[in-house]
């Protein structure tokens, strides 16, 4: 895993970005029906499971050096892994 950026990547739309994009897919995809009504959850529950995934093949199932790299205690990382039911190697 590489370090900290010194400069920004032009190239790179940042996350931000690329969340609004999927956002947008996401209700083109609903054809004009409503989205369901926990959207933050979903969406909250979706970008942390992708992220703990990430974090986890980073780290190679490292879960002291994930737990240091998300800035959580290895004890809430642990459950966030059984809540989604995450292989952590």
């Amino acid at each position: 895993m590489s370090g900290p950026r010194s400069e920004p990547d032009p190239e790179y739309p940042g996350l931000k970005a690329c969340i609004e994009e999927a956002l947008d897919q996401y209700f083109a995809n609903l054809d004009g029906e409503q989205p369901c009504g926990r959207l933050f959850y979903l969406v909250q529950g979706e970008v942390e499971q992708a992220l703990l995934e990430r974090i986890l093949r980073e780290t190679a199932g490292n879960q002291r050096r994930a737990a240091e790299l998300l800035g959580l205690n290895r004890n809430t990382l642990r459950k966030k892994i059984q809540e989604y039911g995450i292989s952590p190697k």
